[in-house]
C-alpha cells in the first residue's frame, strides 16, 4: 500500500509530501477536501472530524490518481469534473476553459448594473462552459437567453450544463467573427451583450502555466499577435446592430490592451465607456453603451 493506514490523515500527508513541490499548503489543502467531500459524500462539519475515518481500496486508489494527474499538471477542476460559478455547479473538461474568478467578476457587474431595470433578452458569444449565460439566466430567468460558440464540443457540454441546472437557453453554433445573423434575434433587440473571447496573443504563451497550456483548448485562448483584437471589433460591430439603444457590451479584455479595446468601441460611436480593474488591479473588463 502507497499509505501507511488507509485513513483520510494518511491521505492528507501522503498528498501534502507528494505535491509540495508544486502547490502551495493552501492549494493542496483546498484540492484534497474538495476531492474528498465529493467522493465520500460528507458535509463540511463532517470533514472537520473525518481524519481517523477509513478508506476503501477503490477510495485509496481515486485520491493516488488525483495525485498523479496533478502532478502531471491537468487542472484539479478537469480532475474532478466540475467547479462552482457564482453559485452555480458548473461541470468543466477539456472541452472549454475552466471558469475564473475575473469571469464572475464581468457577471457581478452585469448583475449589480441591472438589479431595478432586469435583463429582457442577452447574448453570451463565445460561451464555452455556458458559465456566463447561466449564471445571467438564474439571475433574470425570464429573460430570452441566447449561447453562442463556434466550438461544437464547448455547445454540448455547456448544453450539458444548462440541462443539470435545469436552465433554459437558446444555444447557437455560430462564429463571432462572421456577420451572419443570430436566429430569433433581431436587430436592437437586446438589453445586453457579453462574451469572454479569446484574447491572448500567441507571444503570450512563454508567461502562461502548463497545467492551462497542456489541457485547455487553444482555440478558446489564442490570437493572432498581429490581430489581437480581432474579437472585439467582431463584437463591436455586432453590438451595434443588436444593442436596443442604451442597452451595453460588457467584455473581458487582455489586461494589456484595455485602451486598445477601448478604442475600437469609441471609432464606432459607443459611449460610456468603462474600463474596470479585477480584484487584482489589472484592467480585465469593459462595458460600451450603444447610443
Amino acid at each position: 500500500m502507497f499509505v501507511q493506514t488507509n485513513s483520510i490523515q494518511a491521505i492528507k500527508s501522503y498528498f501534502k509530501e507528494r505535491l509540495s513541490p508544486q502547490f502551495t499548503e493552501s492549494e493542496i489543502k483546498s484540492m484534497l477536501k474538495e476531492a474528498i467531500l465529493q467522493r465520500l459524500n460528507l458535509s463540511a462539519s463532517e470533514y472537520l472530524l473525518c481524519d481517523d475515518q477509513r478508506l476503501s481500496e477503490s477510495d485509496l486508489l481515486y485520491f493516488r490518481n488525483i495525485m498523479k494527474r496533478l502532478q502531471a499538471n491537468e487542472p484539479f477542476q478537469y480532475i474532478i469534473g466540475n467547479t462552482e460559478f457564482f453559485g452555480l455547479e458548473i461541470k468543466t473538461d477539456k472541452r472549454a476553459l475552466i471558469p475564473r474568478p475575473e469571469t464572475e467578476e464581468l457577471v457581478e457587474w452585469i448583475v449589480k448594473d441591472h438589479q431595478t431595470t432586469s435583463i429582457h433578452q442577452f447574448i453570451d458569444f463565445c460561451t464555452g462552459s455556458g458559465c456566463i449565460a447561466l449564471a445571467l439566466k438564474s439571475q433574470f430567468p425570464s429573460a430570452l437567453a441566447f449561447a453562442t460558440d463556434f466550438s461544437e464540443d464547448a455547445l454540448n457540454l455547456a448544453k450539458e450544463n444548462a440541462e443539470s441546472l435545469g436552465l433554459e437557453l437558446n444555444f447557437l453554433f455560430h462564429n463571432a467573427l462572421s456577420e451572419e445573423a443570430i436566429p430569433g434575434c433581431a436587430s436592437n433587440s437586446c438589453d445586453v451583450l457579453v462574451s469572454n473571447p479569446p484574447y491572448i496573443p500567441t507571444f503570450d504563451k512563454h508567461e502562461m502555466a502548463a497545467n492551462v497550456l497542456d489541457y485547455e483548448p487553444h482555440m478558446a485562448l489564442f490570437v493572432e499577435d498581429t490581430n489581437a483584437l480581432i474579437f472585439y471589433k467582431a463584437l463591436a460591430k455586432q453590438s451595434a446592430d443588436l444593442l436596443m439603444s442604451g442597452g451595453n457590451i460588457y467584455v473581458e479584455i487582455h489586461e494589456r490592451l484595455g485602451e486598445a479595446t477601448q478604442s475600437i468601441f469609441e471609432e464606432l460611436g459607443f459611449v460610456n465607456i468603462v474600463l474596470r480593474k479585477d480584484l487584482q488591479g489589472k484592467d480585465r473588463m469593459l462595458k460600451a453603451q450603444k447610443p
